[in-house]
């Protein structure tokens, strides 16, 4: 069993920033890639970024250049530094990752940008 934990989220007007963590605790060991996910209200869950464990990372082309993700193995946890906000970025961000074939979810932070 993996659990995560996210927290960081708030309010924060149109162009500002937060940063969200993600703890990760329990069997990490076999864990690999941690990922950011963001539900708008209303929308389907995107994804938004990923990280491996060597630091190799990605980006949804909606987040490019605005947020950046990392990681410290040695903390177990994953950040997604989001910059530059837009109403649009509003909605709950999840922290996710995988252990062999079962993926785990954290139970989410909300992130509300105002304009």
């Amino acid at each position: 069993q993996v659990q995560l934990v996210e927290s960081g989220g708030g309010l924060v007007q149109v162009g500002g920033s937060l940063r969200l963590s993600c703890v990760a605790s329990g069997s990490i060991g076999g864990i690999n890639s941690m990922a950011w996910h963001h539900q708008a209200p209303g929308k389907q869950r995107e994804w938004v970024a990923h990280i491996t464990s060597s630091g190799n990372t990605d980006y949804a082309d909606s987040v490019q250049g605005r947020f950046t993700i990392s990681r410290d193995n040695a903390k177990n946890t994953a950040y997604l530094q989001m910059d530059s906000l837009k109403p649009e970025d509003t909605g709950v961000y999840y922290c996710h990752t995988f252990v062999g074939a079962r993926a785990y979810w954290g139970q989410g932070t909300q992130v509300t940008v105002s304009s």
